[in-house]
């Protein structure tokens, strides 16, 4: 039978881009769901994001259980699980975005507005960028060095450095992926990346953490 993967639909994601791209990467079935029945029968389980951190956790928290299945099937099931832009940043304990709101935090940490050090540098980080992985890296046969597209005003600064996987350079150091166990986030856009992201997600789907 066909592994069936779960995009989550909580009405803040690029959903038709990244179900594209999904795929066009080789993934025999997407179902976007925010059935968390569906969520815990899944064998791998995709949360995009676009807009703000507010909007976005108030959007996943307001459909009844969902965040429980996406607990009970990425924890225990061991569900291999990719948070893309603002759903990697939901890893975090908290986000600073339109006052403090509480994240998942499967990866402790905050994310914060990015710090316009140089007049010359832009916010937000929008574009294509570096993605250069970290001594070390955690999932380092998940993600892979190269230029992939950035957008966002926010990012993820984990309390623990060892679970930083990949950073890019903006002005400054920023974390470009983040990874622990059988959970990846990436800050960048693998729909928007080209032949780049859609070599990262092809091997998302043949990730065995």
């Amino acid at each position: 039978m066909a592994e069936v993967l779960a995009l989550i639909d909580y009405g803040a994601g690029n959903l038709h881009s990244v179900e594209s791209a999904l795929l066009a990467a080789g993934a025999p079935r997407v179902d976007v769901t925010a059935d968390p029945d569906v969520v815990r029968a899944a064998d791998r389980i995709v949360l995009p994001g676009v807009g703000s951190y507010r909007a976005c956790a108030e959007g996943l928290n307001a459909i009844p259980h969902l965040v429980e299945s996406m607990t009970e099937r990425v924890h225990v099931g061991g569900a291999p699980f990719l948070g893309i832009c603002v759903g990697m940043q939901l890893l975090a304990t908290q986000g600073l975005e339109h006052g403090v709101t509480r994240g998942l935090d499967w990866i402790a940490g905050e994310v914060r507005p990015i710090e316009r050090t140089d007049p010359a540098i832009k916010v937000p980080h929008m574009g294509w960028n570096d993605v250069a992985l970290t001594p070390r890296a955690p999932a380092g046969d998940l993600i892979e060095e190269g230029d992939a597209y950035f957008l966002h005003s926010y990012h993820f600064v984990p309390d623990d450095g060892k679970t930083i996987a990949a950073m890019t350079d903006h002005g400054g150091g920023l974390v470009a992926a983040v990874a622990r166990d059988n959970i990846v986030g990436v800050q960048f856009h693998p729909e928007k990346s080209q032949k780049f992201g859609l070599a990262l997600l092809t091997r998302f789907l043949d990730w065995k953490p």
